[in-house]
């Protein structure tokens, strides 16, 4: 396993089990397979930027999640077990609105109310790294992202914290709000200043992602994932 934000560390998972494989025609978008490593990354904390702040999770790093080892993240089926509503919106209908929620969310406005949808990147089921219809590396990486947050919360191994339900304590949330979440990439190439620097989900990848990849097949992509907290600190003096 290959931990590319952790400055490439390789690691022997002691099984075999493929990585990232492409495929493609002259007719078909290209089919691709991602495998996510999710960290608990607390920067805020590190940098020491709100270090008076009550609201602030005091976390340190941690690896807390490793696809290569869920069964679910490598197969269509199995992964309908933890998203069985994805046989709803497994028609042309459901995907084709989800052009609507990839002009809306291009433009600034994030359509929750379509959880079904990625935007611009395509849908969020099935939550696995199988992605079809890929158009671009980073497309197909950020969706994989996308698509994993949605698990985690899924799974109830994510909170909601934002929102007014979340003012006095983070909640389960099953259905993941897109509106919580922004995607920052940082690997191979950093993306640090421009409009679209910590793009929302769903949002376009075509305005940025000139010259933020190397042509190599079966490139590793990083992204710092940002989350909204909603929080209220009682002060008695």
């Amino acid at each position: 396993m290959l931990f590319v934000t952790l400055g490439g560390l390789l690691l022997d998972r002691g099984f075999v089990f493929p990585g990232k494989s492409c495929g493609n025609s002259i007719l078909l978008a290209q089919r691709s397979a991602y495998h996510v490593h999710w960290y608990v990354y607390p920067v805020m904390i590190w940098l020491e930027l709100l270090t008076d702040f009550l609201c602030v999770e005091r976390t340190s790093f941690d690896i807390a999640y490793i696809t290569e080892l869920d069964p679910l993240w490598q197969d269509d089926h199995l992964s309908v077990l933890i998203h069985p509503e994805a046989l709803i919106f497994a028609n042309p209908i459901a995907t084709a609105a989800c052009s609507v929620d990839c002009a809306s969310t291009s433009a600034g406005r994030v359509r929750n109310e379509m959880f079904w949808c990625a935007g611009c990147h395509g849908t969020m089921y099935p939550m696995n790294g199988n992605i079809a219809g890929e158009y671009s590396d980073i497309q197909g990486a950020l969706l994989a992202a996308e698509r994993f947050a949605f698990k985690m919360h899924r799974q109830l191994l994510a909170d909601g914290t934002s929102g007014p339900q979340a003012v006095c304590s983070k909640y389960k949330m099953p259905i993941m709000d897109k509106r919580q979440y922004r995607f920052q990439l940082t690997n191979p190439v950093r993306h640090v200043r421009g409009p679209f620097t910590c793009p929302p989900i769903g949002a376009s990848t075509v305005p940025y992602e000139g010259g933020k990849t190397i042509p190599i097949r079966g490139e590793d992509y990083g992204f710092l994932v940002w989350r909204k907290r909603n929080c209220c600190v009682t002060i008695i003096p």
